[in-house]
């Protein structure tokens, strides 16, 4: 469904109850609203909630920004590593906005947050924006932002500034999946048709290589949030894996050491990415903090 918003078109898909207790999930750098975990979103409903997913800016289905150009991302990368600002063509706190936006189009006062990756990045910037919009955050295999983190493993940023040879679906497929299994979690069982599979719809649905460079320029660029997550005052869950080859496990560490109060939950085996045995461990931490609060 097409949700018009005050500052921009979003994609949304939104589930259960009217008047439940609203969870609002947040996907990851260039990623879809189809790429939640069915298990995830069906134990939520399961649960009582409310689950409203969406396409961030850029991604799926959501109003695109082919007007503000192509950032140079390996310049960008560099500037970053060195401790040099650079300019994205949209910050992170525009999409937080964006988010923000579609809680006042569905008239909600405010959600529970759950964000992975990008997504938790974005949810830590609505929470310092508007804190009494969001009623907890759980941010998973994300990060503060803080210049001293250590970056992604050297085939990682590789692979993640490599493009794809065609853009046929067969490349397409191929140059995903060698993505993902880099960042796969190596201590969980993977099942790698049902993958094989969601790759293949998200590459049906929608493919933007531009809107994940814009993205990840604006992750890029966000160097200001470590400090000010001192002041977020939202009940916080930081799930991250011990073997995150993205972001390493420090990124989460620091963000849960930076937000007052927040708990941590550190996930022997787990990299960067939502098998079904990390989503299992996800909720059984997860349901108790969305009742908590």
């Amino acid at each position: 469904m097409k949700l018009q918003t005050r500052l921009i078109d979003l994609e949304i898909r939104d589930q259960g109850p009217a008047k439940a207790p609203v969870v609002l999930l947040i996907m990851g750098l260039g990623m879809q609203l189809i790429s939640w975990p069915s298990r995830l979103v069906d134990t939520l409903l399961a649960a009582g909630y409310r689950v409203i997913r969406f396409d961030n800016r850029d991604a799926g289905l959501s109003q695109r920004f082919p007007e503000l150009g192509v950032p140079n991302l390996p310049w960008a990368w560099l500037r970053h590593s060195v401790g040099l600002p650079s300019r994205p063509p949209y910050s992170l706190q525009d999409m937080a906005r964006d988010t923000l936006s579609l809680l006042d189009a569905l008239n909600l006062a405010d959600a529970h947050v759950l964000g992975v990756d990008l997504g938790g990045m974005i949810g830590q910037h609505m929470a310092l924006m508007e804190p009494g919009r969001v009623r907890s955050l759980c941010s998973v295999m994300s990060s503060s932002g803080a210049r001293h983190l250590p970056g992604p493993e050297r085939a990682v940023r590789a692979a993640l500034l490599r493009q794809p040879v065609g853009v046929d679906t067969a490349s397409l497929l191929t140059h995903q999946q060698a993505l993902f299994h880099l960042l796969r979690s190596p201590c969980f069982p993977q099942d790698l048709e049902d993958q094989r599979k969601r790759l293949l719809a998200g590459i049906h649905r929608a493919v933007y290589p531009e809107g994940v460079v814009r993205q990840l320029a604006a992750v890029l660029a966000d160097t200001q949030r470590a400090a000010a997550l001192a002041q977020l005052q939202v009940p916080t869950l930081v799930v991250h894996g011990r073997q995150d080859p993205l972001l390493p496990l420090a990124c989460g560490e620091d963000t849960a050491r930076r937000i007052p109060g927040a708990r941590l939950l550190t996930i022997e085996g787990m990299g960067h990415d939502l098998p079904p045995g990390v989503v299992q461990a996800l909720l059984a931490a997860l349901l108790p903090h969305l009742k908590m609060h």
